[in-house]
């Protein structure tokens, strides 16, 4: 799982958090309904964002299975902002994180939910 957006593609000044590639390294990708993207599904999402929504700066890393949500860090807020993927500008942020490990604990608990 090591097919991450490459540093020449990622906005300047944007390393990935430790903590998330923690998470990917010990390979907890598939919190259905949310899943952590790489290779060229990632790189596809990127970019889709960056031209539907040119005023923001987003990096995606994880979408969900069941509706257009995609969970990316948020350049501009410093944090973690879900995105309504083909929402109309302005329509297209659903929630916002502080940080990376409050977005998985969401996660993990859309996973519970998702099972029950």
């Amino acid at each position: 799982m090591s097919n991450l957006i490459s540093t020449v593609d990622l906005p300047r000044d944007f390393t990935y958090p430790p903590e998330f590639l923690r998470v990917v390294e010990l390979g907890l990708t598939n919190l259905e309904p949310w899943w952590i993207m790489d290779g060229e599904i990632l790189f596809r999402r990127h970019l889709g964002l960056r031209s539907r929504y040119p005023a923001d700066c987003f990096v995606p890393f994880a979408e969900r299975q069941d509706n257009d949500d995609v969970a990316c860090w948020d350049l501009d807020s410093g944090g973690i902002t879900v995105v309504h993927d083909f929402a109309s500008p302005g329509y297209h942020r659903e929630n916002a994180f502080v940080n990376f490990y409050a977005w998985f604990r969401r996660a993990v608990e859309d996973f519970i939910e998702w099972g029950e």
